[in-house]
């Protein structure tokens, strides 16, 4: 993975159903690469799943350097995640995926939309912003 030339996998990419962790996994394979460009590894969002998930960015990392392939990497968190339940799953990707940010987070989603897309006021959750600036397709939101 080289996110100097190629953006992460959305947020809303799943690795064992668990939102979040397929776009973490692929900022962990650049750091370890070198690649990592404009992208901040262990950054808030990687820490709400790290949270949720009961590891660190430092334990992610170590998977990653001693995995051969993606298929290694997901087997190597398939323990890892099996500790959650299928409703905590379900809860954690709903949360997750329509949580509004609030102070300072709120703060630099409004800059950076006002930069992507400042017509697209519809856009409220960081999934849906990130997904613009790395222009994949985010429907308009209906009220």
């Amino acid at each position: 993975m080289d996110l100097t030339k190629e953006y992460p996998r959305s947020v809303k990419a799943k690795v064992h159903g668990v939102v979040q962790l397929a776009r973490t996994i692929d900022k962990a394979k650049a750091v370890v690469r070198g690649n990592v460009g404009e992208y901040s590894y262990d950054c808030p969002m990687d820490n709400g799943l790290f949270q949720f998930l009961g590891i660190g960015g430092e334990q992610l990392l170590d998977i990653v350097r001693s995995s051969k392939s993606d298929a290694e990497i997901e087997e190597k968190l398939a323990p890892v995640v099996r500790k959650k339940s299928v409703q905590e799953i379900e809860q954690w990707n709903h949360e997750w995926l329509t949580r509004r940010p609030e102070g300072r987070s709120l703060e630099a989603f409004e800059a950076l939309r006002s930069q992507v897309a400042p017509n697209r006021t519809d856009v409220t959750t960081w999934p849906d912003l990130l997904d613009l600036d790395e222009k994949r397709e985010v429907p308009v939101a209906v009220a």
